[in-house]
């Protein structure tokens, strides 16, 4: 990961002087700023054998984005590692865009709705933390195989209302509602292009196919020793029921974990640091870990900090929660869907699903992975832990812009703290003898 990032605000801020100059975002990506205000990414870098300085030119940040950018970026440098110059890379790339152009003006092509969604997926999709995966596997699912031959600007209203319509159908509200937010944002990419001329999601509104309800589940304290019993004769991997509990000593999102890599955990300094790229925000962000948090990674480290190689040797493993796969982390939603099968009350058991519906189960109703983030935030307060406090531990941005930029304590000391709090706590309620323990009230409704 380059060390010198830009992030988005240094770019806004970026202001023109009497000469152009650069700022650099790391291993070879500059933004040029130009005496007229102007700004455009450029690729420095050397090739061949007597290292020839050379520039290639992605041209503006109005029409490149820093994380698009930063992909092209990637690019170049995957095809110097392959010796190949990435002036030819570029000069190709342009080659072919220019032929396509010519073929469709030449043969009249219309964009079907699959073409228009390959292209969006290029330009905007690539670009998000997933590189569009959701997205695609969505369209692949309810989109495509209905109109995905169908010319984009033949498509109505009507035809975007019946692929919603038949998500609704079979119980996928929510799913329907984000479905149009995509689609909405295909269109609008076409509107802007000139693609098409009319957007047909327009007038249909995301809250007529559901209405996101915020999840108010906390476990009680009581619930956090029953926990304790019931999650090691749950039959889930010793690795998902340690991933639980440091996202309750932590109060991290559930995939921030999943997605950890060793290097970014400093065991003898008790720290956890969550770079941007793998924060839901983009905002990286260190945790203190607590004595019980800290004793759940060492017990996680002794079974993933290594593995075995193609001879058979052990050999260190990039990531905390590593796939079956090479070099990869496991599924997000995989201990998501194992909680939830563990609680699906008389529903008969999925193939190679856990046969115990109820091994999960606690008397405050079905819970969530993030739902022990909402309990870890509500036991730091109820502890004595300011609110504030408890908003940078769990990494929010401050709502207040005012604050944003005025308030620039970093809360180090107080998190720390919250986070010391919270660990004894756990600690008391997961001990053998923790039946003994005097459980808090439960959150005041």
């Amino acid at each position: 990961m380059a060390t010198n990032q830009l992030s988005d605000l240094q770019i806004r801020k970026a202001k023109p002087k009497d000469k152009e100059y650069l700022l650099t975002d790391g291993q070879c990506l500059y933004l040029r700023v130009r005496p007229d205000g102007s700004k455009d990414w450029m690729f420095i870098y050397r090739f061949g054998p007597e290292g020839k300085k050379r520039k290639i030119s992605f041209g503006s940040l109005d029409d490149l984005p820093l994380a698009s950018a930063r992909l092209r970026r990637n690019e170049c440098r995957e095809s110097i590692k392959q010796g190949i110059d990435p002036q030819m890379l570029r000069d190709q790339r342009e080659a072919e865009q220019e032929a396509q152009r010519q073929a469709m003006a030449a043969h009249n092509v219309r964009l079907t709705v699959k073409e228009l969604f390959l292209r969006w997926e290029r330009v905007e999709l690539s670009a998000r933390k997933d590189g569009g995966k959701e997205v695609r596997r969505s369209f692949e699912k309810d989109v495509l195989p209905a109109i995905g031959d169908l010319a984009a600007e033949d498509v109505k209203r009507a035809t975007i209302a019946a692929i919603l319509d038949a998500v609704v159908e079979r119980g996928a509200r929510i799913l329907a509602r984000n479905l149009l937010g995509d689609l909405r944002q295909m269109f609008g990419f076409a509107v802007k292009r000139d693609l098409v001329e009319n957007d047909p999601t327009s007038h249909l509104k995301r809250s007529d196919y559901g209405t996101k309800q915020e999840r108010e589940r906390v476990l009680s304290e009581a619930e956090i020793k029953t926990l304790r019993r019931t999650l090691p004769a749950a039959k889930m991997t010793k690795t998902n029921q340690l991933v639980l509990w440091i996202q309750l000593g932590t109060g991290c999102r559930i995939g921030e974990i999943l997605q950890a890599r060793w290097e970014h955990i400093n065991l003898d300094a008790g720290t956890w640091r969550i770079p941007s790229e793998t924060a839901k925000n983009a905002k990286e962000h260190t945790i203190a870990l607590s004595e019980f948090a800290l004793e759940q990674f060492k017990a996680l480290n002794a079974i993933t900090a290594t593995k075995k190689n193609e001879k058979g040797e052990n050999v260190p493993c990039t990531w905390v929660m590593p796939a079956r796969q090479p070099d990869n982390h496991v599924d997000l939603k995989t201990v998501s869907k194992q909680v939830a099968d563990r609680q699906r009350g008389d529903k008969e058991a999925m193939s190679n699903r856990s046969a115990n519906g109820n091994a999960l189960a606690l008397p405050g109703g079905k819970w969530t992975p993030h739902d022990l983030r909402r309990t870890a935030a509500t036991m730091m307060v109820q502890l004595g832990a300011a609110p504030d406090v408890v908003e940078k531990c769990l990494n929010h941005v401050e709502q207040n812009r005012m604050k944003r930029i005025y308030q620039r304590h970093d809360y180090a000391a107080e998190m720390k703290q919250a986070w010391r709090l919270l660990g004894q706590r756990l600690d008391l309620l997961t001990r053998v003898d923790a039946d003994n323990v005097v459980t808090m009230p439960p959150k005041a409704a």
